[in-house]
């Protein structure tokens, strides 16, 4: 092969095409140096080190990593959404918005007082969390290690004549069901705010809902069920339509516009958070096929980085009074802002363990029993980022509490150990359930569509005020839930292959 190589002309070397895996190596190779060379190197040059604490080390670490584990998942071009996700918000919330503030000394303005001696100590906790994620996934990949000798058998069998495999699909009466029913919840949910009210600035809304439905947990009830029912809808209509024929494809193209242009007037950027808004756009690119070949993956993965970092910031002008898009600078948009909270609420949470405070298991039973009235249950645990709040003095107290602060608050350190673990290993099965879903119009395609995205907003907390939006969508999920059909039924689709695939 080198001597036929070799006794080629110049030019026609020059015309052969460059191998696809090599084609991935440059592509992982420019965003790991981009994610975590560039961006760290230029965020140390461009913040001057205020001498607050070391712990800014640590967090870059974070960065560097989460960045590599993103870049890896890029070049694969294979839809692991769950886990990008976590990568992602590892990357700005424990990375590089903590790694600005400690640099410069200017920490989020909602959480200030904290000591600098408990910088290095949680910036160890995070990492805690995060290699116990690793651990909990590298579990779950030996457990499918074991699974795929069984799978590669069961496809021999099938081959000689026993039944394929089976992929579960969505209910066509459900779906409309479901459809007529989101209507009907949004129709109510606008009917009751009035519509004017959906463009006001987004503390303005907060403030008329609260009016229309004090109890937090009916209101965080009735915002879901104006929003997942649609959104859920939106996603089963479209594996519908991926199956039908012309005619009938035209329709459910029709209904899908209509619901879509509904669920946008309801989740849009003025009155709604960010988090949502996002949710519901990720989702609905999900089901138009962003992520159905490889190329679209990366591309669609490529674009997420981005909208995280440049866009989320950027969409807090929304939120209150005339829109103002001007910044500081990009680092600076980190420096002090109250948005990115999450590391010093992992900080007062450690505090909160240290000074023996923790009630074991109180705050997660409380965000288990969100729907449950406070005129019934008056000792109902409170949010965790307003408990931790009130354990500080803060006269502000919507903070957030990411998911390492609500493991802690809920049993100490082996409670956060245990967690991660746990988060681990689920991610990694349900990334795994995802990959023949995208390709085949499987059910789960609509959990790839809407959890990893809401992940975002477990991951930052607190639990207590997500909990809602999570029960509605798995709700929603279920009803229109069919009984597994074979592969083939689903528009001559063949079945998945086994995920071959390193940790």
């Amino acid at each position: 092969m080198s001597e036929v190589s070799s006794a080629l002309p110049t030019s026609e070397l020059a015309e052969q095409p460059v191998p696809r895996h090599y084609l991935r190596l440059i592509g992982v190779l420019l965003t790991a140096v981009v994610l975590s060379a560039a961006v760290p190197a230029f965020l140390i040059a461009d913040v001057p080190d205020a001498g607050r604490s070391s712990g800014w080390i640590l967090t870059l670490l974070v960065m560097v990593w989460s960045g590599l584990r993103m870049a890896t998942a890029i070049a694969s071009g294979r839809p692991m959404l769950f886990d990008f996700f976590f990568w992602i918000f590892c990357y700005v919330f424990m990375g590089l918005a903590p790694s600005v503030q400690i640099r410069s000394g200017l920490i989020s303005t909602t959480t200030q007082g904290i000591d600098s001696a408990l910088d290095v100590p949680t910036a160890l906790l995070v990492w805690l969390g995060i290699i116990c994620y690793e651990a909990g996934r590298a579990l779950a990949f030996a457990r499918e290690r074991g699974a795929r000798a069984r799978d590669h058998a069961a496809s021999r069998a099938a081959r000689a004549g026993m039944p394929e495999a089976r992929v579960t699909g969505v209910s066509t009466t459900r779906t409309i069901i479901l459809v007529v029913f989101g209507f009907a919840t949004s129709a109510y949910f606008v009917a009751k705010v009035g519509v004017g009210s959906l463009f006001l600035d987004r503390y303005a809304f907060e403030n008329i809902r609260n009016a229309v439905w004090p109890d937090s947990a009916t209101n965080a009830v009735v915002r879901a069920l104006a929003v997942y029912p649609i959104l859920v809808g939106i996603g089963a209509l479209a594996l519908l339509r991926r199956r039908a024929t012309r005619g009938y494809a035209r329709v459910l193209a029709a209904a899908i516009v209509v619901c879509t242009l509904l669920l946008l007037t309801i989740v849009n950027p003025i009155s709604s958070a960010r988090y949502t808004v996002g949710t519901a756009l990720f989702a609905l690119a999900i089901y138009a096929g962003t992520v159905v070949t490889p190329v679209r993956t990366r591309l669609t993965l490529v674009g997420t980085i981005i909208a995280f970092i440049f866009l989320f910031p950027l969409a807090d002008a929304f939120r209150v009074g005339p829109v103002d898009v001007s910044r500081n600078g990009f680092f600076g948009e980190y420096a002090g802002n109250a948005d990115y909270d999450a590391f010093w609420q992992i900080a007062n949470a450690h505090s909160y363990v240290l000074d023996g405070l923790v009630q074991f298991g109180q705050q997660a039973l409380g965000s288990l029993l969100f729907w449950v009235p406070r005129s019934i249950w008056a000792d109902k645990p409170i949010d965790t980022g307003i408990l931790l709040a009130q354990y500080r003095g803060y006269s502000f107290d919507n903070l957030s509490a990411p998911l390492w602060a609500e493991f802690l608050v809920n049993g100490g350190i082996p409670f956060l150990v245990v967690g991660f673990l746990v988060v681990g290993y689920a991610l990694r099965a349900m990334d795994v359930r995802l990959l023949p879903a995208f390709s085949a119009a499987g059910y789960w395609a609509i959990v790839g569509a809407i959890f990893p995205v809401y992940m975002t907003i477990l991951l930052r907390g607190s639990l207590l005020q997500a909990t809602g939006g999570v029960l509605v969508a798995i709700a929603c999920l279920l009803f229109v839930r069919r009984r597994t059909r074979p592969a083939g039924e689903l528009g001559g689709l063949t079945t998945p292959q086994p995920i071959r695939e390193t940790t």
